[in-house]
């Protein structure tokens, strides 16, 4: 990838020196920073079951394995960032499963169990 290619990527910018030349590619998204990474640390430490369905969650999943495991530690938030909650307010930070992070999307209450339509 050229080096113009790479600085009119989305969601990288470009910050310039007083002397016109420029630094390397800064990632604007603010889960990559310093203080989400510490609040997920501080929520992922209170060793909290799920808020969503109540069960435990496997905290030894981490790193590669988290992005593929449904059972993994995921930080959410209780009022959803597209709703206008805020990122980094503990007071909106939630320990939960991927899976049920992922179901419940933008919502602001969590999905009812499903009933089968029929006995079984």
């Amino acid at each position: 990838m050229t080096k113009a290619a790479k600085a009119n990527r989305p969601g990288l910018s470009t910050p310039t020196t007083t002397a016109g030349s420029q630094e390397a590619p800064v990632a604007s998204n603010p889960r990559n920073g310093r203080p989400y990474r510490r609040l997920t640390d501080y929520q992922r430490g209170l060793g909290l079951p799920c808020w969503l369905c109540g069960h435990e969650i496997d905290y030894r999943i981490q790193g590669d394995e988290a992005r593929r495991s449904s059972w993994a530690f995921t930080l959410d938030h209780a009022h959803p960032i597209s709703l206008g909650g805020n990122l980094l307010d503990p007071a909106n930070a939630r320990s939960a499963h991927r899976r049920c992070n992922s179901a419940r999307g933008n919502r602001t209450t969590a999905r009812a169990p499903q009933k089968a339509s029929r006995r079984w």
